[in-house]
């Protein structure tokens, strides 16, 4: 019997990888990344020449079959997204029920993650937290903005930059304009930022600032 590891990758500072992340990658049979060619660029730079598959959203169903026939006969697989932890926010929930139903071990290594920095320099309570990843692009969107506005917890978003001002104007919408949300860009890279203010103040900001790289909102809780 094999074994699946899932190995959080670094989600912009290089040296954010752990020794044991580097141990792991050059000691399995097979790497299943996001973006090979993405991922190419990070195993170069920490000189790891095992094999790498292509596992993503489009094909994940498709190759389960057989990924699970390796882990059975015995070959030892790691995943890896583009940046973060598998699983969270990308592919990698289908291959590990699956390893679970068959019986297959199943180990994730702690590592990189977007939401938690975020909301640790939020300055919004982070005892109790809801992270809700992206919001439904379309179906059940309104919905759940409904649910959320209603949240006393703390609530965390990932967001891409040309639909902020969007998903901000809908948090007015359903929130009101003075809920307090802090908004984290480019996390552990050269351009890292933190803004954090009013919905009202931070859509006012990006008004005039062209969001750019990848966003994570903490919003705080509805005041019971």
């Amino acid at each position: 019997m094999g074994k699946l590891t899932i190995v959080p990758t670094p989600i912009g500072n290089l040296q954010d990888i752990t020794l044991r992340a580097i141990s792991v990658l050059k000691e399995v049979d097979l790497i299943l990344a996001e973006d090979t060619r993405n991922s190419a660029k990070l195993l170069r730079h920490f000189e790891i020449t095992t094999p790498l598959m292509s596992h993503h959203m489009h094909n994940e169903h498709k190759t389960l079959a057989s990924l699970l026939k390796r882990l059975l006969s015995g070959e030892t697989l790691a995943l890896i997204s583009d940046a973060g932890t598998p699983a969270i926010s990308d592919p990698g929930f289908l291959l590990c029920r699956a390893c679970i139903e068959k019986g297959i071990e199943l180990e994730c290594l702690p590592g990189a993650t977007a939401l938690i920095p975020a909301l640790v320099c939020s300055g919004l309570p982070s005892d109790r937290f809801v992270f809700e990843g992206f919001l439904p692009p379309k179906k059940g969107r309104q919905t759940r903005l409904k649910l959320l506005a209603e949240e006393t917890r703390t609530i965390v978003l990932y967001e891409s930059p040309h639909k902020l001002m969007k998903t901000l104007s809908q948090l007015e919408a359903f929130m009101g304009p003075e809920r307090m949300v802090s908004v984290s860009r480019e996390l552990t890279k050269i351009h890292e930022e933190t803004l954090r203010g009013s919905i009202k103040e931070l859509m006012e900001h990006f008004t005039y600032q062209t969001p750019k790289g990848e966003f994570v909102l903490v919003i705080s809780g509805k005041k019971s």
